[in-house]
């Protein structure tokens, strides 16, 4: 497969904004969705431009959260010119997110034909889907919720940062899945967790897209679909951020672990009987 059509890019932009920042694995479901298609999901083109529409999902997070990112980046670019500025939180928190963002750079870099290839079988998306979510069943049980944003630490970061390498390597783990176990193994609560996952998702994914832009378009992906996936996809995630924010500040993450384990269930069952190709 050279090129994916408006028709699907527009189908798997709303998977990928529904999905990108729920803890079900947006890279699981576009894997799976890609499969129903009849799109081969390792062919190097649809790789691409699954990372590029993640690039919608994330300008959502940047629209949605303008003032926090405004109000970090104001106290980091003040602090490096103000010493005297440097024990705020927010200054500290900014070269978190940088330091935090650096595993997952290198990682990505390294195993990137690992990515593309034999980790890319929908196989792996079943199995992730449910080990992930026993990591996540474990981590809201272990969690005592008592800690806020305020009280995270750049330990906290670096942890929750690298553990988006799960996702990546195994597609179907959940980056906002690992994260927010991370953070609450950490004792952080729910809404902090999610939080953190989104401003560390930020630079990770959107470098991710930009990498993965050049391949798209030179594997013969249009640029109309690229357009189409990208938008649909931010209208959608925005809308997504706004619902789980609400949802995690008075729910467990009950639902979204036995949504994943019936999906991935259901995955290996289509896998298994040639429904779908891995």
């Amino acid at each position: 497969m050279s090129a994916i059509s408006i028709g699907q890019a527009a189908v798997l932009g709303v998977v990928e904004g529904v999905t990108e920042f729920l803890p079900i694995s947006s890279t699981g479901h576009l894997k799976i969705t890609e499969g129903l298609m009849g799109i081969p999901v390792d062919d190097k083109a649809v790789v691409a431009f699954s990372a590029v529409i993640q690039s919608g999902a994330i300008a959502a997070v940047l629209v949605y959260f303008f003032k926090d990112i405004v109000r970090i980046c104001k106290a980091w670019f003040t602090g490096i010119a103000n010493r005297e500025e440097r024990y705020h939180h927010d200054y500290k928190f900014g070269w978190w997110v940088i330091f935090a963002t650096i595993p997952i750079v290198v990682v990505g870099l390294a195993a990137k034909p690992l990515i593309e290839g034999p980790l890319a079988s929908l196989w792996v998306v079943a199995g992730s889907l449910i080990v992930g979510s026993g990591v996540m069943w474990a981590a809201d049980q272990m969690g005592r919720h008592k800690r806020g944003e305020d009280d995270t630490t750049f330990k906290d970061a670096m942890l929750v940062g690298s553990s988006q390498i799960l996702a990546l390597l195994f597609p179907g783990f959940s980056r906002s899945g690992a994260t927010m176990s991370t953070a609450l193994i950490l004792d952080l609560d729910r809404v902090a967790a999610t939080r953190l996952s989104f401003f560390l998702g930020i630079p990770a994914l959107t470098g991710a897209g930009l990498y993965e832009l050049k391949d798209a378009l030179g594997a013969g992906v249009d640029t109309a679909p690229l357009i189409v996936g990208t938008v649909v996809s931010f209208v959608v995630a925005y809308g997504s951020i706004a619902w789980l924010l609400k949802f995690v500040a008075k729910h467990s993450f009950n639902a979204f672990i036995v949504y994943r384990l019936v999906i991935g269930t259901l995955l290996f069952g289509l896998l298994g009987t040639g429904v779908i190709g891995a």
